[in-house]
């Protein structure tokens, strides 16, 4: 095991449609995607994609969705470790101009405690607060074997206070902001103050703000992608967080700015696929992103 997430584990159905309908209406979408999704789950197909395949723990129900997804899995080489749910989430994505509207259906009442895993060989440990217990049990256990720490702040959690004690590398986004009631400046402050080594949060087309190894507050542009070649921004900062994974596994020597610079192009290249599969990038497509706008972007 080079790296374990832990997340919960969705199916995801992607689909462009230029009216939604209502009461007793239809409508035929102009295209679709079906694919894995979930913020933990997405990052961790992303390192795996990009060469580096982690070992993943997330929720998983006895039924067809959660075949679909073994069968996903499988074809990432993506270990994955269940933790037993009565019945596998959803989510229903409808991007739009550069937005994404998303119903949810989830079942997150699990049926068994998590699994304990043996963490030989890990050297990252990638978390998004889904399982609240399970998330803090592995930040604490990595914290004690010297395992760098991630998180995801997609949201505020149950115990995201408590948790970010043992986290070295805390990435959070605005919506994070907006729920702790503070401004991106008293973020990067807040987990400063929680001895997170590395804070930032992801603003979308306005790039990352960010505090270095020093401490130093920086911005990270993002890339300048066409508005007509956005297809679909859902998942793109998962796959950010997935790529700065691997990047650091691949080169831990680097400072922590080459590791974001390279999952900005990861993240680049997301956003012009529909669905999470089509998303992913190689190697080849974040050299590819890279040429293509670095100079624009510096």
């Amino acid at each position: 095991m080079q790296a374990l997430f832990i997340g919960h584990a969705y199916i995801d159905v992607t689909f462009l449609t230029g009216h939604v309908p209502e009461g007793d209406e239809k409508t035929i979408a102009d295209d679709y995607a079906i694919s894995f999704g979930g913020n933990a789950v997405t990052a961790a197909f992303c390192c795996a994609k990009l060469g580096i395949a982690p070992d993943l723990l997330c929720t998983a129900a006895d039924d067809w969705l959660a075949i679909m997804f073994r069968d996903m899995a499988r074809a990432h080489s993506v270990t994955v470790h269940e933790r037993k749910v009565a019945e596998s989430s959803l989510s229903f994505i409808m991007p739009n101009d550069g937005k994404r509207a998303i119903v949810r259906c989830r079942d997150d009442h699990y049926l068994h405690p998590f699994p304990t895993l043996n963490l030989d060989g890990c050297k990252v440990l990638h978390i998004d607060g889904h399982q609240p217990d399970a998330a803090l049990h592995y930040v604490k256990r990595c914290r004690e074997l010297g395992i760098l720490t991630s998180l995801d702040g997609g949201g505020v959690r149950s115990n995201t206070d408590e948790v970010l004690q043992y986290i070295d590398i805390a990435i959070a986004s605005v919506r994070f902001c907006e729920q702790l009631g503070l401004s991106v400046p008293e973020t990067l402050q807040y987990l400063k103050s929680k001895g997170c080594r590395i804070g930032g949060v992801t603003r979308g087309e306005f790039g990352m703000d960010w505090y270095d190894e020093t401490g130093q507050i920086r911005n990270l542009p993002a890339f300048p992608v066409p508005l007509p070649r956005i297809r679909d921004t859902n998942g793109a900062g998962d796959v950010f967080h997935g790529a700065y994974v691997y990047s650091y596994l691949n080169a831990p020597e680097k400072p922590w700015g080459e590791h974001f610079d390279f999952a900005r192009a990861a993240s680049a290249h997301a956003i012009q696929h529909l669905g999470n599969e089509a998303s992913l990038p190689g190697l080849e497509d974040v050299a590819a992103v890279r040429e293509e706008f670095l100079a624009e972007a510096s």
